[in-house]
């Protein structure tokens, strides 16, 4: 019963409350002025450089294309691993960064890599007793007991430190006798070829030769095998005392 009712009153309300609606469409009929721009309004924005939007190319340097292939490389990595289609906000920020962080720990690992070789090598320096410095054979060279040297070395059994005061000694002889030119720089090979006498040549190469293969190469060697090498640096030396 009370549907029906509704219902009547829906049939008869409708028509009623159209017939009120005073609702009505207004135009605008305004008369639209033109108006007209001129090149001198513009000008103005022409000069301004925020208005240019020239696009200037410039050629990539091959640090740029390092750190663009860093970047892209990363980037879709992030992508990747964060199911985005492309990096934004805090994402894209750290990836433009990330060059520059990586060459930072590359250059901390470098710098950090010689600091440890040189407290290494500094530490064993101080441990290891057969480890001379250039400085060193400029003193004993420019000394006058490099044979008490010798002495000493031998007393004790140190047969390596002796042929290398022995060798030293032939390096002296050869420098007060003006045939080399003897330098702190200079390496062993330089002196053979500044020895014009061949049989000093010779003598002095195999000389060379011993040396090398027993100090540089640290070759442990006995006193039977020093007198062996002994023979070779004295024949040298009494060739360079009776050279004129």
């Amino acid at each position: 019963m009370h549907k029906k009712i509704a219902v009547l009153f829906m049939i008869f309300w409708l028509p009623m409350a159209s017939q009120n609606d005073t609702t009505s469409v207004k135009y605008d009929d305004s008369q639209i002025k033109r108006l007209s721009i001129s090149d001198d309004d513009l000008s103005a924005f022409y000069e301004d450089d925020k208005f240019d939007y020239t696009l200037e190319k410039v050629e990539n340097s091959w640090w740029d294309g390092v750190k663009n292939w860093f970047y892209n490389l990363f980037r879709r990595f992030f992508e990747w691993l964060f199911g985005v289609e492309e990096a934004a906000g805090y994402l894209a920020v750290f990836l433009k960064i990330l060059p520059y962080l990586l060459l930072a720990i590359l250059l901390y690992l470098i710098i950090r890599f010689f600091i440890k070789a040189n407290t290494r090598s500094f530490i064993h320096s101080k441990e290891n007793p057969n480890t001379v410095s250039l400085s060193e054979d400029e003193r004993i060279i420019k000394s006058d007991n490099i044979q008490q040297l010798i002495k000493e070395a031998l007393a004790t059994k140190n047969y390596r430190h002796a042929v290398r005061y022995y060798y030293l000694y032939i390096l002296k002889l050869l420098t007060d006798k003006e045939l080399i030119e003897w330098r702190l720089q200079k390496t062993n090979e330089q002196y053979i070829k500044e020895l014009d006498n061949t049989l000093l040549r010779e003598a002095f190469t195999r000389a060379t030769f011993l040396y090398d293969y027993i100090w540089y190469g640290e070759f442990q060697v006995d006193k039977v095998q020093y007198q062996k090498a002994e023979k070779t640096f004295t024949s040298l030396q009494k060739s360079i005392e009776a050279h004129g």
